[in-house]
C-alpha cells in the first residue's frame, strides 16, 4: 500500500517588481502576468510504502521545508499531484499553530481542534500528553514564557497524541534535551513497529541513517538521489564538505606523496579546497612556515564523508618553509563544536621526545598522525599547527590553523559521553 505519493510536484512563488504591478494583474483584463517565478521545487517524484521510514536530507535551501508544507497541505504545489493516505500529524516549525498570549493547555486544546479531534477526545487524550510532555505546571503558564525545548515537547506530545497513519517531522527535535530525544524516538519507534510511516527531516546524517530506512538528498529544488540512507547520506555530506575542481585536479595532475592527494612538487596554497574545510578558521602564527594542503585517510580512502568510530585514521598535512629551524614541532588538536579540547600531541609527544625535525628555507615537508578516532557519533573540529623551538621549554607558533576542518564521526550503537574508553564487561555468580 502507498502511503504517499508525489507526482511531478513543483512549486514556484511569484515576485513583482512593484506592489502596482500586483494590483494591476488582479484587476487589468486579459490575464496578463506581471510576475516573475522563483521555482524552489521543479519535477519532483517519489513513492512512500505504507510503515516505511525516509529521511530527507539537503543544504539549506535545497527545498526541503517547503516540500514538507506541501506534503501536510500547508501549501498547495504550483504543478503535479500529491496524494497522502490516512492521517498526518506533522512536527514543522517548531511551535507552529502555538499562540503565545495562550496557555499551553489551551493550545493543546486548539492545536487539537485543528488536527481533527473533538473536545471530548483532547479531554480524554490530555493526561497522556502532560504525563509525555513532562513540563509539570507550565501546562498552564502563557506559551510565551517556554523556553524552546518547551515548546518542542508540548508540540511533540501533542502531534503524537495518537498514533497517526503518517507522522512528518522537521528539525524540531533538535532543540530538545538527549534524554526528551531518546524519549521522543522511543515513540516514534513503536509508532514505527504498528505501521506508521515516517518522514524525518534532519540535517544529522547519525540520525537519519540510525532512523531511517530509506533517504531522499534533495539538491537545488530536484531529488538528486533517492537510495539507502547510508548511501545518501554519505552523498549528502559529500555535497556539504564538496571536492571543488582544483582539489580533484590536485590528486591527478600533480605528483602526490604515496598513497594520498597530497602534491610534493607544488608551493600553492590549496587547503581551503579540501573536502571539510570550515571558511570560518581561525589562522594565526608569526610567520616563516606555512600549512598549505591536507589528506584525511581511513583504510586506504582520502576524506571520506564519515570517519566510522574508532577506526585507525591517517591525518597528513603538508607545511612549505620560508626561513632556517634548528627544530620543528608539528601538533594536533580535536575538539567539540563548543570548544571543549578532546585530544592534542605533537611530534615531540607522540615520539616521547625522541623525534627531531630540522627544516631550511624553501623545504616541503609532509607530517602524519595516526590513532583511532574513538568519538561517540557527531560532529568535530580538527586543527593544525607547526611551531619552532626545542620542547619542553616554550615554543614559537609558524602557522596554526585552528578549528580549519569538520569531522563527521559515525557509530551504529552510541554511547554516553564523546569519548569511547573501550570499557568491557563481565559477569560473576
Amino acid at each position: 500500500m502507498i502511503s504517499i505519493s508525489v507526482s511531478n510536484v513543483g512549486k514556484a512563488y511569484k515576485y513583482y517588481s512593484s506592489k502596482w504591478q500586483r494590483i494591476a494583474e488582479k484587476l487589468m483584463p486579459g490575464n496578463q502576468e506581471r510576475h516573475s517565478k522563483k521555482w524552489v521545487l521543479r519535477n519532483i517524484s517519489f513513492e512512500i510504502k505504507a510503515g516505511e521510514s525516509v529521511g530527507i536530507v539537503g543544504v539549506n535551501g535545497a527545498g526541503k521545508s517547503t516540500l514538507l508544507k506541501l506534503l501536510t497541505g500547508t501549501t498547495q504545489p504550483t504543478e503535479g499531484t500529491i496524494q497522502t493516505q490516512g492521517r498526518v500529524a506533522a512536527l514543522l516549525e517548531l511551535g507552529m499553530g502555538f499562540h503565545p498570549d495562550f496557555t499551553g493547555r489551551q493550545n493543546v486544546y486548539m492545536s487539537g481542534l485543528m488536527m481533527g479531534y473533538s473536545r471530548e477526545e483532547i479531554t480524554r487524550l490530555m493526561p497522556d500528553i502532560e504525563r509525555f510532555a513532562d513540563i509539570g505546571d507550565y501546562i498552564d503558564q502563557q506559551v510565551r514564557i517556554y523556553s524552546s525545548g518547551m515548546q518542542m515537547r508540548l508540540a511533540f506530545a501533542v502531534a503524537t497524541s495518537s498514533r497517526p497513519d503518517i507522522l512528518i517531522v522537521d528539525e524540531a527535535l533538535s532543540v530538545g534535551d538527549s534524554r526528551f530525544q531518546a524519549k521522543c524516538y522511543a515513540r516514534i519507534a513503536e509508532f514505527k513497529q504498528q505501521g506508521t510511516t515516517l518522514l524525518l527531516v534532519s540535517h544529522s546524517a547519525g540520525d537519519i541513517v540510525k532512523h531511517c530506512d530509506r533517504a531522499i538528498f534533495l539538491k537545488n529544488g530536484a531529488i538528486g538521489m533517492d537510495g539507502t540512507s547510508r548511501d545518501v547520506t554519505n552523498r549528502y555530506l559529500d555535497e556539504l564538505f564538496g571536492k571543488s575542481d582544483e582539489s580533484a585536479r590536485s590528486g591527478t595532475e600533480r605528483a602526490t606523496l604515496a598513497g594520498t592527494a597530497v602534491s610534493l612538487e607544488n608551493h600553492d596554497d590549496i587547503f581551503h579546497t579540501r573536502p571539510g574545510y570550515r571558511l570560518e578558521e581561525y589562522r594565526w602564527g608569526q610567520g616563516g612556515a606555512k600549512i598549505i594542503d591536507y589528506d584525511i585517510q581511513v583504510g586506504g580512502q582520502s576524506f571520506p564523508s564519515s570517519i566510522e568510530s574508532n577506526s585507525i585514521t591517517d591525518f597528513y598535512y603538508k607545511v612549505v618553509f620560508d626561513a632556517d629551524y634548528d627544530n620543528v614541532v608539528p601538533g594536533i588538536l580535536i575538539k567539540t563544536l563548543d570548544g571543549l579540547f578532546l585530544y592534542g600531541t605533537n611530534s615531540f609527544l607522540t615520539s616521547r621526545g625522541q623525534e627531531h625535525v630540522s627544516a631550511r628555507r624553501g623545504d616541503v615537508k609532509v607530517f602524519k598522525f595516526s590513532f583511532p578516532v574513538n568519538l561517540n557519533q557527531g560532529d568535530y573540529l580538527l586543527s593544525f599547527g607547526i611551531s619552532a623551538g626545542a620542547p619542553p621549554a616554550e615554543m614559537t607558533p609558524l602557522d596554526r590553523r585552528y578549528d580549519s576542518i569538520i569531522l563527521h564521526v559515525s557509530k551504529a550503537m552510541e554511547f554516553w559521553g564523546v569519548i569511547d574508553l573501550k570499557s568491557t564487561f563481565e559477569s560473576y555468580n
